[in-house]
């Protein structure tokens, strides 16, 4: 059964099930994770890549309580086909980086990783760029889809098998604008 067709015209509750992770929560885990890219990178010229669109509400969050200096940079790939869950069609780059990441530290900024297999193809293409190191910063990690061995440095949250949305993840294009992630009711899967 595919996934019913959302109003965007309606309001996000009538397809929440429930707050999976509260606006607090959020902030106060991108601020510790903050912290900890700050330490782990102090005295480096760090590029923040992140991949669109889900991953810009996490990254500019992010970005504003990094006290260390650097630079960002988008990429958008496509990996989804009609409806919630991953095409089984090869990942491609739609939108590739406007700068030359060879010798830079890169952090890649990501929204949410399941199977693994659209951010494994991002890293192999990266990495034939030769940056001088590359690591993943993901706000939700839901590792019982995982297909691929990835283990991002930087994790927000682990989450279950669920469909979420909002903070930057949609549901058919929408929803993205909420400050929590919530789960997505049943029927809508």
């Amino acid at each position: 059964m595919g996934m019913a067709k959302i109003n965007p015209a309606l309001s996000y509750e009538h397809c929440l099930d429930y707050v999976l992770i509260t606006e607090e929560a959020l902030q106060k885990r991108i601020a510790e994770m903050a912290a900890q890219i700050d330490r782990d990178y102090a005295g480096r010229q760090l590029i923040l890549i992140c991949i669109l669109r889900g991953g810009v509400v996490f990254l500019t969050d992010l970005m504003r309580k990094l006290t260390l200096s650097h630079q960002i940079d988008f990429m958008s790939v496509s990996s989804y086909g009609v409806g919630a869950r991953s095409s089984n069609g090869a990942p491609r780059i739609v939108l590739d980086l406007n700068t030359d990441i060879r010798g830079r530290d890169v952090l890649l900024v990501e929204d949410i990783v399941d199977s693994g297999i659209t951010l494994d193809y991002v890293l192999r293409m990266l990495n034939t760029r030769e940056p001088a190191s590359l690591e993943v910063c993901v706000l939700l990690d839901k590792e019982d889809r995982r297909k691929v061995d990835i283990t991002p440095r930087y994790v927000g949250f682990k989450i279950p098998n669920e469909y979420v949305y909002g903070f930057g993840l949609d549901v058919d294009e929408v929803y993205r604008n909420l400050p929590f992630i919530g789960v997505l009711k049943a029927e809508y899967q």
